[in-house]
């Protein structure tokens, strides 16, 4: 297994959080196209969108208040965007991407 230098870290930082953009503007567009309908699953989709919102925030919030982001820089700063590229890459899933 390769040992990651201070800078590839870094670098694997980056390119994880351009993974993480994509995928959001992906589902984005998705969401913006079901949103657009203005019906009553749009509506639906418009709730738990706040919904997933919240609790992803929520959980992140918690996991750095008990500890569970690690303790140095590089550490937190990975494990938030791991944790919202799963939700993000969960709901391009669920949308049909």
């Amino acid at each position: 297994m390769t040992t990651l230098t201070p800078d590839s870290r870094w670098l694997h930082l980056a390119f994880d959080s351009w993974l993480l953009a994509c995928d959001a503007a992906l589902v984005i567009w998705l969401r913006l196209g079901r949103l657009a309908l203005m019906d009553k699953a749009a509506l639906a989709e418009g709730e738990l969108m706040v919904g997933e919102k919240l609790e992803a925030v929520w959980q992140l919030q918690w996991r750095a208040l008990t500890g569970q982001l690690g303790t140095s820089q590089p550490a937190i700063a990975r494990r938030s965007v791991a944790h919202y590229r799963r939700k993000v890459t969960a709901n391009r899933r669920r949308l049909g991407a």
